[in-house]
This record gives structure tokens, C-alpha cells and sequence, in this order.
């Protein structure tokens, strides 16, 4: 399988989840990605996750996540020593990635007009919550702030649910991925060097394109739809016999088909039903017309039956189920690592999403224990095992 980054070496200088989930997949495509963690703590989401006891073991499943591949080194960049080794390393780098506030680099002496004298190519790419400029910039954010702060709370759930959280950190990795496609489009600059802003504010609100538009180009003001596709009918989550079924009959053609299956071809005839925008004004009559007949059996006889005339359907699955399907397992998704150090088992991960030349990107290594790379990454600038050994003892690295 092609590698597009081999060759790139990456500074991961992140924590928990945006900044990780970028570099995730800069890993997976062939960089080189060393972890700056710092001294004695490492990534706070080595203590995050369902499993307490890899918490306590400082790797947490959190961290587990969205780490394979990567060299893990320890420094603490407050001390004058610490600050020089950075440089150092910063010098044989083609990539740094941060998500501190802005302005915590520069106070450390370390920010991107200092680290370009000393390597006019790096891409620094730093990523934050709000942008690095703006009356916003020095506030601090989690992923549930940006949800809140982009609008996606409010047009999450129905009308009695909304506002609601998205059920994953959708700000964190849309910021992350983001952050991902940026660096790779900066490497094929020539000359190479740039700053990179990635605001996961903005980024979220990227993704929200349709939503966005209605409102500025059709003055709608967006509303929470619950499992309701607004911009079609029948278009959202049905009930069967036995659980939930989603349905997408968005074009005329798969109206008729769905209909003409379920012995409902009368609908079509009903002024309520009988253009596209009367169905999407009619629509919560048109869902339970339709109940009528799905209810009568189970979700997965009609989703291979609707899937077979051409009509979209899927049932709603759960995580593990999702997981297990033929689709997910069969395409090489999760990629798995035995007796993991610091783990002590087994794990299973993801990995990006995608394949190049009819394989997925993977990586060799499982996630590393803190510091595991000190040694090897120090060693490879230069330093003896002596000078490594006194700044492990001097509490730098």
C-alpha cells in the first residue's frame, strides 16, 4: 500500500482528542509522529476512559483511541535545558501541531516566528477552539462548548429535546480532521512553511454547509428536526414490528417503488402526498400512513427488501452492532495489536476511514507508554546514553 508521508516527520505536541485525531491520521498515512508529552503526566487522555484501571496505568482508553503509531517523548519545556532539546528536535521536523491556548508557545519562547528561524520549512499547525484571533481567542473549549457555540445544539433533537449534545465529540474530530487535510495540503506547498489556524468553531460550522446556507442565502432559521431529513419525504426513522428502520425515498422513482411495495400506491394519489414539497408539509401524517404496513414485520426483512427495489433503508444499530456488521468487520476498519504494553491485553482500534490502492492505512505499532521513545528519539539527535541518562536525572526529560 502507498505510504503518501512517509518520510515526514511530525511533532505531536496535542492532548486528549482534536490535535491527537489529526495527527491519528497523519500516523496512518505514513508520517512519522512523535508524541511531546510532558514530563511525569503525559496526554491527559492517558487517564481518560471507561476503563478505570488503564486510567490508573496512564493509558486510558481515551488515549488508546487515536495514538497507534506514534513515538511517545517526555520533556518538560519550562526548563531553559528542555526548551534547547525542543529546538533541536524542532530543527529536523517537517511538521508541528499543537492545541494549547493561543499564546502559550510564544510565552514558552517557542512559538512560531522563533521555531521558523530555525527551520524556515516547518508547517506549524495550531489548532484551537476559537481561532488564534478574535474577542474569543483566550477562552477556553471543550468539545460540548463548540457544539453549543456553533448552533449544533439547537438543531439536535426534536422540538422537546433540543438543545442536545451530539452523542460523540463531533466538534473535537471535525477539528482534528480538519487540522489532518490542512497539514497534507501545506506538505505539497513548494516552498514548504506556513502557520496553520485551525479554529474548531469554524470547522464545525463548515460541515453545517446546507444548514447554514438555508439560512443565509433562504432566510430560514434552522429548527431541530429530530429523525426528520427536512429536505425530503419520506425521509427519517420509521417503527417496525421490532425496532427502528430509516428510510430515504428523496427521489420521485424510490416514492413510487416504496409505496408500490408496501401495497400503499393510493398514497400517490392523495392531493397531501402528491408532490415532494406537499409530502415534506404533510409528512407526520405521511410517516404514520406508511408505519401502518412496516410495522408488520421486522426492521431487517425490510431494509434488504426495500435495499433490493432501490430503495435507501438501513436499520438503527447500536455501537457493538454497528461494529459486527460483515460491511464494517470485512473491510479491514479495525485494526488490533496483542498483548499491548502498559495494557497488558489485547485491544482493537480504529484506523482512518478509508483506502489507498484497495487498502486501508494502517500502523505497526500499538499506542506507546509515556516516554517509551526517549531513549531512541534523543539517541537518533545525538545525544549520548550518558547526556540522556543526566536529563532524566536532571527531571527535563
Amino acid at each position: 500500500m502507498s505510504s503518501p508521508l512517509t518520510g515526514i516527520r511530525v511533532l505531536d505536541l496535542t492532548n486528549v482528542l482534536a490535535g491527537p485525531f489529526c495527527c491519528h491520521h497523519l500516523a496512518h498515512l505514513g508520517a512519522e509522529v512523535i508524541k511531546v508529552e510532558a514530563r511525569g503526566r503525559g496526554d491527559l487522555a492517558r487517564q481518560l476512559g471507561a476503563d478505570a484501571a488503564l486510567n490508573t496505568a496512564n493509558m486510558g482508553v481515551s488515549f488508546l483511541a487515536q495514538n497507534a503509531g506514534k513515538k511517545s517523548i517526555t520533556i518538560d519545556l519550562k526548563k531553559p535545558q528542555g526548551k534547547a532539546l525542543f529546538v533541536k528536535l524542532v530543527a529536523s521536523a517537517d511538521v508541528l501541531v499543537e492545541n494549547f491556548r493561543p499564546g502559550v508557545m510564544d510565552r514558552l519562547g517557542l512559538g512560531y516566528e522563533t521555531l521558523r528561524a530555525v527551520r524556515p520549512e516547518l508547517i506549524y499547525c495550531a489548532i484551537s477552539g476559537f481561532g488564534q484571533d478574535g474577542p474569543w481567542k483566550d477562552r477556553p473549549a471543550y468539545d460540548q462548548i463548540i457544539q453549543g457555540a456553533s448552533g449544533v445544539m439547537s438543531i439536535t433533537g426534536d422540538a422537546d429535546s433540543a438543545p442536545l449534545r451530539v452523542g460523540y465529540p463531533v466538534a473535537d474530530t471535525v477539528g482534528g480532521m480538519t487540522a489532518a487535510f490542512a497539514v497534507a495540503a501545506a506538505l505539497n506547498a513548494r516552498p514548504r512553511g506556513s502557520f496553520i489556524d485551525v479554529s474548531m468553531l469554524e470547522s464545525v460550522l463548515v460541515t453545517m454547509g446546507w444548514v447554514v446556507s438555508n439560512h443565509l442565502i433562504a432566510g430560514v432559521t434552522p429548527q431541530p428536526n429530530g429523525n426528520e431529513n427536512v429536505t425530503s419525504a419520506p425521509s427519517g426513522t420509521f417503527q417496525c414490528a421490532d425496532g427502528m428502520i430509516n428510510i430515504a425515498a428523496n427521489k420521485d422513482e424510490q416514492w413510487v417503488a416504496l409505496t408500490t411495495h408496501l401495497k400503499l400506491a393510493g398514497l400517490r394519489d392523495d392531493p397531501d402526498y402528491a408532490t415532494r414539497e406537499a409530502r415534506k408539509v404533510n409528512r407526520v401524517a405521511l410517516r404514520a400512513a406508511l408505519e401502518t404496513v412496516l410495522q408488520t414485520r421486522p426492521a431487517a426483512d425490510w431494509v434488504d427488501e426495500l435495499n433490493a427495489i432501490g430503495v435507501p433503508a438501513g436499520a438503527v444499530l447500536s455501537v457493538p452492532e454497528a461494529l459486527a456488521t460483515p460491511q464494517v468487520a470485512g473491510r479491514g476498519f479495525l485494526q488490533s495489536y496483542p498483548d499491548v504494553p502498559g495494557v497488558g491485553r489485547d485491544i482493537a482500534v480504529a484506523t482512518t476511514g478509508f483506502k489507498i490502492d484497495g487498502a486501508p492505512p494502517t500502523v505497526k505499532d500499538p499506542p506507546p507508554e509515556l516516554g517509551a521513545h526517549n531513549d531512541a528519539v534523543w539517541g537518533d539527535l545525538g545525544l549520548s546514553g550518558e547526556e540522556i541518562a543526566q536529563l532524566k536525572k536532571d527531571e527535563v526529560i
